[in-house]
């Protein structure tokens, strides 16, 4: 047993040394690529157009970086999927639905109040949290610099933000599921039990700052991040939650399934990532689901719906 035990460390060890060797490579070379192709010609060259095009000024670099680039990426993202949602075409995106038989097609009454709510959160709620935003991050003197962070730089800061994002959004978004805060702000969201790409921001005013702003800003607020940096983040996150709201599981694309189900049940699957909900034992349910074993990238073109349907239901 004592033999058997020590081969299996040594394995173990060697498996474990041998991936990380090999990841660690990966990571420096598509680094030295990034930086020494990419971001050290290519976007440094175009970075400093712009500084000059705007003529350095802050405010409108913000603007552009914090706001309109983001702005776009959500809408840009939403835009080809509302076209499925509401006309159920193209029938290669239609058929990755989730929820079978939901919004095919969707509700246009209450997609149209979505749409307005989500509008209202972005001009009312997110743009005016940029502005206190924008005068710390210019007490960092290094937002507005005209040189661009280096590829790995970013993503260490890309680490930092998914995990600050990941810890404030579980336990606000644990906290608007107590019923007495549930009952008048967080309902409002859970009126999609089959959600669609853009209600992704579908939200009371106060849990769209709590909740969906202050986890995403918080990050390049503590890192003191560089404009660019804010910007491919907030893009990221637009268009993550997006993917994680749009009901449908497309190849390639990061898997929406864990927080489908969360809209699906109520009390499951509350985090971004899942680890605290491992931690905290609140995605026991997903786990035993036929939607947990869905819950990966898909790489071929036939639908998980259809190689892992969901068990008949019983006959009363």
């Amino acid at each position: 047993q004592g033999k058997k035990l020590s081969d299996a460390l040594r394995i173990s060890a060697y498996v474990f040394s041998t991936g990380l060797l090999m990841f660690t490579a990966l990571v420096n070379t598509a680094s030295w690529f990034m930086q020494n192709i990419t971001l050290g010609n290519f976007w440094q060259t175009a970075w400093l157009e712009f500084y000059d095009h705007v003529e350095g000024d802050e405010w409108t670099i913000f603007l552009v970086g914090a706001a309109l680039v983001p702005a776009l990426a959500f809408w840009g993202f939403n835009g080809i999927l509302l076209v499925a949602d509401i006309t159920g075409k193209p029938t290669f995106i239609t058929r990755y639905r989730i929820q079978l038989g939901k919004n095919d097609p969707v509700d246009r009454k209450k997609l149209w109040k979505a749409i307005y709510t989500v509008l209202g959160n972005q001009f009312f709620v997110s743009f005016p949290m940029l502005v206190p935003m924008f005068y710390i991050m210019k007490w960092w003197e290094n937002t507005f610099s005209k040189e661009l962070p280096t590829f790995q730089w970013f993503l260490v800061e890309l680490s930092i933000f998914t995990v600050v994002e990941e810890i404030l959004f579980y336990y606000t978004h644990r906290l608007v599921h107590h019923p007495v805060l549930y009952k008048h702000i967080h309902k409002k969201h859970h009126e999609w039990t089959a959600p669609i790409g853009v209600v992704s921001i579908y939200a009371h005013p106060v849990e769209h700052i709590v909740s969906n702003t202050l986890p995403v800003m918080t990050g390049p607020l503590i890192m003191g991040s560089h404009i660019v940096s804010v910007s491919a983040w907030f893009s990221i996150a637009l268009v993550t939650t997006s993917i994680s709201h749009c009901g449908y599981h497309l190849p390639l694309l990061p898997s929406p399934e864990f927080h489908d189900f969360h809209h699906l049940k109520f009390n499951q699957c509350y985090g971004v990532l899942g680890v605290l909900d491992f931690l905290h034992g609140t995605d026991r349910m997903f786990r035993q689901s036929k939607a947990f074993e869905r819950h990966k990238v898909l790489l071929s073109l036939t639908p998980l719906s259809e190689s892992i349907p969901e068990p008949p239901k019983k006959e009363e």
